[in-house]
């Protein structure tokens, strides 16, 4: 047996969790040990009691790490855990992070660079814009959008991610194949497809239930640089989310609604709590301080390995402009040598990403 497989068949017990899979390697070093122990030394372990312990030494009688493995490549699905280069560091800050994690698709180093956005299942337009809104812009400055691939909030966060051509990762509450909710399987594939990935610590046919989801929202929580929330109630699971966010030292954002509507009251709470009230993407850019991304110019070093690539037109536009310098946009064309409509959506673009700031007079100034 691989170490891999041994992993992957304490991940397949139930009702075994990240907290006491963590105890038991922390007791015995690695994942075959555990496999291998006597039922009185499992016991000595916090947390594991003669039921338990009798589990984990009958394992080959319930479970069957190589058949998973096996039915998840034949899905175009990776298993990636703690050790791997690949496992998602960040998560690693969460006391009780996930054991392993099922990738369908492809995480990035770029997709460290993440904003979680959570929301409300049952949404009102007005929450939908907003969220559509400002994922949209996140996305385009290069924030790679986390969410759980739910109704409502969750979707509208994903597409907008997809439509400004960006990432995203969903991370679900149930196993990937047993993906739920069941009609958000054609958004799920989109994601996967190049555009990011759709993940999950449970196993592949583990169905939903009341557990699963509230062990999603931590991931979520403690992936992302910060946490937005768009609309939720006073009772909405997204302020379980947020708080986690904030346990984790992670800054909060919410969207402010009408003072009437039950649907933005959570978000109410949470600002008066001291979440940071957001109505645009460049409030989150402005308190974040910085952008997930970088450019070559003459003045540029090697961009980092995590930070994608200005596209060529906004590199051109913003390379013609010294630092200190102001420009008119006639300048700009010349000095870009690209169509005036293309250098028109190139400082749009460059001025979201708050990259330069525009002047009276249609001059713009570098900041």
């Amino acid at each position: 047996m691989t170490s891999r497989e041994a992993i992957l068949a304490l991940n397949l017990l139930p009702s075994f969790g990240p907290v006491r899979i963590s105890r038991l390697l922390e007791s015995f070093g690695d994942a075959e040990s555990v496999l291998r122990a006597s039922t009185s030394k499992l016991q000595r372990v916090d947390g594991i009691g003669p039921e338990t312990a009798k589990i984990i030494s009958s394992w080959q009688d319930q479970v069957d790490p190589t058949k998973e493995l096996s039915d998840a490549e034949e899905r175009g699905i990776s298993i990636i855990t703690r050790e791997d280069e690949e496992y998602p560091k960040h998560l690693l800050q969460a006391y009780d992070s996930p054991i392993l994690l099922y990738v369908w698709g492809k995480i990035l180093p770029r997709d460290k660079h993440a904003i979680s956005v959570v929301g409300s299942r049952r949404t009102t337009t007005y929450g939908v814009n907003a969220t559509r809104k400002i994922t949209y812009q996140l996305a385009h400055a290069g924030f790679t959008i986390v969410s759980g691939l739910a109704r409502g909030i969750d979707t509208a966060a994903h597409e907008s991610a997809l439509a400004a051509k960006g990432r995203t990762i969903a991370v679900v509450g149930s196993g990937l194949a047993r993906l739920y909710p069941p009609e958000n399987l054609a958004l799920a594939e989109k994601i996967a497809d190049g555009n990011g990935a759709v993940i999950s610590e449970f196993p592949l046919h583990k169905a939903p239930d009341k557990q699963t989801f509230p062990m999603r929202n931590r991931i979520v929580a403690a992936w992302g640089q910060a946490v937005l929330v768009t609309e939720c109630p006073a009772w909405s699971g997204s302020l379980i989310t947020a708080n986690l966010a904030s346990e984790y030292g992670k800054p909060i954002f919410a969207v402010p609604g009408p003072i009437d509507k039950p649907s933005s009251a959570g978000c109410h709470q949470l600002i008066r709590d001291g979440a940071t009230l957001v109505s645009d993407a460049s409030h989150i850019i402005d308190d974040m301080g910085q952008l997930p991304f970088s450019y070559k110019n003459d003045t540029t070093e090697e961009k980092t390995e995590a930070a994608p690539e200005l596209p060529a037109e906004e590199a051109a536009v913003l390379a013609a402009m010294p630092p200190g310098e102001e420009l008119t946009v006639d300048r700009l064309i010349q000095a870009s040598e690209l169509p005036s409509s293309a250098v028109t959506a190139a400082l749009f673009k460059l001025e979201l990403r708050r990259l330069i700031r525009p002047l009276p007079g249609f001059r713009f100034m570098r900041r």
